[in-house]
């Protein structure tokens, strides 16, 4: 009898143990969106599916994107390693279709690789990143079978085909990896007007729109919104929020009907949820800068074991390269040692308790291109409280992209400064588009990053740290641009072993010097 009890008793702990076990991964991704829910204290935008997993998981209050473009964001993710690194240089897309270099691992090929085929994985929704053999996942819906829109703005149709992934994943009896990356909120006025300028009439019901049956729209009236303290505070700006946050509201209701998908499906006892977008939104100082608006990133990640951490924020620096290890890690599969890699780290420990905080917690950035034409090339290190930004082509304008030229919001902005105009803004087009060398922001005491302090001499020594660490990042990630812009990088003959940057002279241009200077790179 007593046999019988401790055989009862062990059977009982070993099922507790692993009730909740992590056994698959299933990522949402949203495109272009910044802090527009209610979880991280959006009044406006209705995001009840966001907010709820939010209160079921953990809320990450320093969550930043190494890069604010949108294909080499998405390589980032499934790489983990920085644009330079792996190849991603701009957008993958048309005739200029950027790549990632060939042999680059990716979270589809390491997962298939490493198993022998016993993880299944997936995507569903906007892929945007080549070579197809380089992120061949096992089930494929993307915009290389479908329209953009009908595969990641239609939640119906994503719907379907996340049953479908499902459904294989149950009969085959595999752990997976999915991932659902929508095309909401992205703007589409530049291609569409007819949808609106974030596409928020397509599908909505109206006449000629058609519809989409899990999703009900909600119109903001523009009126009483508030505008962000980064952007113009005009009328057009209230205008395009609230087609924003129409779309926002389209992109939650997709959440929620994936989430019950998983729940039908059986799956939600054993699936760690991740959401996050790829970058901030496209307004100005938003996406393609490595401005906080362009960098700092929602993200919510949901375990299903009971005694994760649930209800709860983390004021932990995370970088979405950190997504890379901690998919392996759910999956057991060791990360290779790399310089890469010593930058990433997984984040599943997060989930059982807050680690101590270090004013030296870092995150790197690094922007190369997002269109072809927008050739302006930054990297950046965000520690909790400073930000040192290097723009390498400081000599040239900043760079605007398509979409957000054509945007009400840039075009009012284009118009007043063209016409002399006052316009309700504490930046100016001037500013905007002539950036210095160095930026340094203080931004516990200055969040917007009005006042650069890289030529002040009380932070000189903060200036200095700060450049040591960032160039020591650049080579142990083997920075193609780690000597630009007053040098050139030689690495190969007699270089080879010790590579070098050598001086371009531009010392020359504005004072006497009586030789090159030169340095080793370790």
């Amino acid at each position: 009898m007593i046999n019988f009890w401790k055989f009862l008793l062990f059977g009982v702990l070993i099922s507790f143990a692993t009730a909740g076990e992590i056994k698959n991964v299933l990522l949402l991704l949203a495109d272009d969106a910044g802090f527009e829910m209610g979880a991280y204290l959006n009044k406006y935008c209705q995001t009840p599916n966001l907010d709820k997993l939010a209160r079921k998981g953990l809320l990450f209050n320093n969550a930043f994107t190494s890069v604010s473009s949108c294909s080499p964001s998405r390589a980032q993710i499934l790489t983990g390693q920085a644009s330079h690194a792996n190849g991603m240089y701009g957008l993958h897309q048309g005739v200029h279709n950027f790549n990632v270099l060939p042999g680059t691992v990716s979270l589809p090929n390491i997962l298939r690789n490493k198993s022998q085929g016993g993880i299944l994985s997936g995507i569903i929704g906007k892929k945007h990143v080549g070579s197809g053999e380089d992120f061949k996942f096992d089930f494929e819906q993307t915009e290389e079978q479908h329209s953009i829109n009908q595969i990641g703005r239609n939640i119906t149709r994503m719907k379907l085909y996340i049953r479908e992934f499902l459904q294989n994943a149950k009969k085959q009896e595999k752990p997976f990896f999915l991932m659902v990356a929508f095309h909401d909120p992205h703007r589409c006025g530049h291609i569409t007007p007819q949808y609106g300028e974030f596409c928020e009439r397509w599908g909505s019901g109206e006449e000629g729109m058609g519809s989409i049956p899990d999703w009900t729209p909600i119109y903001y009236d523009w009126r009483n919104l508030q505008v962000p303290a980064y952007l113009p505070d005009t009328d057009v700006v209230r205008q395009e929020l609230a087609a924003q946050y129409m779309t926002m509201s389209r992109l939650d209701q997709g959440v929620g009907v994936m989430l019950k998908q998983l729940q039908e499906m059986g799956f939600e006892d054993d699936t760690l949820v991740i959401f996050t977008s790829d970058n901030g939104p496209p307004f100005p100082l938003g996406r393609t800068n490595l401005y906080e608006h362009g960098i700092r990133s929602p993200f919510i990640m949901t375990s299903p074991n009971p005694t994760d951490r649930h209800q709860q924020t983390t004021a932990a620096m995370s970088s979405l390269q950190d997504i890379f290890p901690t998919v392996l890690d759910v999956f057991k599969i060791p990360l290779e040692n790399s310089s890469n890699n010593s930058y990433t780290k997984s984040l599943l420990p997060l989930l059982k308790e807050e680690p101590a905080t270090n004013e030296n917690d870092s995150v790197f950035g690094s922007q190369n291109y997002h269109e072809i034409t927008m050739d302006y090339p930054m990297r950046m290190i965000r520690t909790r409280r400073y930000k040192l930004i290097h723009n390498l082509n400081y000599w040239s304008y900043f760079p605007i992209d398509q979409d957000f030229y054509t945007s009400p919001t840039f075009q009012q902005i284009l118009n007043a400064t063209m016409h002399h105009q006052q316009l309700p803004w504490y930046k100016n087009l001037l500013g905007y588009y002539q950036r210095p060398e160095w930026e340094l922001y203080d931004i516990k005491a200055d969040s917007l990053e009005r006042y650069n302090l890289a030529d002040k001499p009380k932070y000189k020594g903060v200036l200095k740290d700060l450049k040591q660490r960032l160039l020591k990042w650049q080579v142990d990630t083997n920075d193609p641009w780690r000597c630009a812009p007053h040098a050139v990088l030689q690495a190969q003959g007699v270089f080879k072993k010790n590579p070098v940057c050598l001086s371009l002279g531009h010392e020359a241009l504005v004072k006497h010097v009586t030789h090159y200077e030169k340095y080793i790179l370790l």
